[in-house]
């Protein structure tokens, strides 16, 4: 059975056909996080490093991170600002090596700079996934060399110089394309994790049916793991959760073994909390004096004001339990006992962190 092995200095992840669904932390991305993106102009991590932190307690087996930031303020005061060739090898090294000092999670390397996927290489310890290679000609020639350097495994996106087809046929064919020239340079079909693009099922009414066709065929026809950014399907739909919770545990079923996605439900900040009272107080309900905010958005059902493991891992661990991933179903047990009060000894909702079980 085909598995891909990832390490950090410490801990090993599988991604396998008869291995937990594999959940691959995307928080750590300043493209589209405004406030993440100023923070690191400004050489502030601490955002990062709390992200790396709930992730992982939310139960990401693996952490992506992006160097895609663009700084503003600094291309005013220096043009160099403005190359990313500039910008992301030297980020993504401070990237990694904040990372790495607060968690053992391993790490997804993940970059479209040559440079910065090679200095995150550098500093990552252990065996990282590197994101990602695609089929254009120039990409493969400059990231597969890298791959067969460092013996990583690699995302393979299913586009080329073409784009991003709509015809699942030429995406199985681009996906296929890279898996033998990635022979040419040494490199296993057990280490190429194919992504074979999800589209919005709002644009698309069988984006669905397609990625689970592409799947079974990758995976019986190629011999590859899988990924996919899960919540492209829900893009620009109400309810993406609902979505997505619907989603992921078809796409394993159809044999796909990992995802890049947000593991983590949000914490519920103060305005919604004010808005609520608000609400509460307006229709003459009397709360208990006293009662904490954590207390407040539990009984009404906000959700919590700390960070924790969102929906999607709920409907992941339910899937793993029912296609025997999870014998005797101890992670999903462990996933929903109580959270323990302060100065309680236990674990929380979090789930497992650090390694996965090896299946013999």
């Amino acid at each position: 059975m085909t598995r891909t092995v990832i390490e950090s200095k410490t801990k090993t992840a599988i991604i396998g056909f008869d291995e937990p669904f594999c959940v691959i932390g995307e928080r750590i991305n300043p493209t589209g996080r405004k406030i993440l993106n100023e923070e690191l102009e400004r050489g502030d991590f601490s955002r990062v490093e709390a992200d790396a932190i709930a992730q992982t307690a939310a139960g990401a087996t693996v952490l992506d991170i992006n160097s895609g930031a663009v700084f503003s303020n600094k291309m005013a005061e220096d043009p160099r600002y403005a190359d990313n060739n500039f910008v992301e090898p030297q980020l993504m090294m401070e990237l990694v090596q904040r990372v790495q000092a607060v968690v053992d999670t391993p790490l997804c390397i993940d970059s479209s700079v040559p440079g910065a996927l090679e200095n995150g290489l550098a500093a990552a310890e252990g065996r990282p996934l590197l994101n990602s290679v695609t089929g254009e000609e120039d990409r493969l020639e400059l990231v597969l060399p890298l791959v067969a350097k460092y013996n990583v495994p690699v995302v393979a996106i299913s586009n080329d110089d073409t784009g991003i087809s709509e015809d699942p046929e030429v995406r199985f064919a681009v996906a296929k394309k890279i898996v033998e020239r990635a022979a040419d340079f040494g490199i296993p079909a057990h280490d190429i994790v194919v992504d074979p693009l999800v589209m919005p099922i709002g644009a698309m009414g069988t984006a669905g049916l397609q990625v689970f066709t592409l799947v079974r065929r990758l995976r019986e026809e190629l011999g590859v793991n899988t990924t996919c950014g899960a919540s492209n399907i829900s893009f620009g739909l109400p309810n993406r959760h609902g979505i997505n919770n619907a989603f992921l545990p078809m796409a394993m079923t159809a044999g796909m073994t990992s995802a890049i996605m947000n593991p983590v439900a949000l914490p519920v900040g103060p305005k919604k909390i004010a808005e609520k009272k608000a609400e509460i107080e307006a229709a003459g309900i009397i709360l208990p004096e006293g009662m904490d905010n954590e207390a407040f958005v539990q009984m009404f059902g906000l959700g919590s004001t700390l960070p924790r493991a969102g929906k999607e891992m709920e409907a992941i661990r339910a899937a793993n339990f029912l296609t025997d991933n999870d014998p005797s179903g101890g992670e999903w047990i462990q996933f929903n006992r109580v959270p323990p009060k302060a100065g309680e000894e236990g674990r929380g909702r979090g789930g497992r962190s650090g390694g996965r079980r090896r299946r013999g």
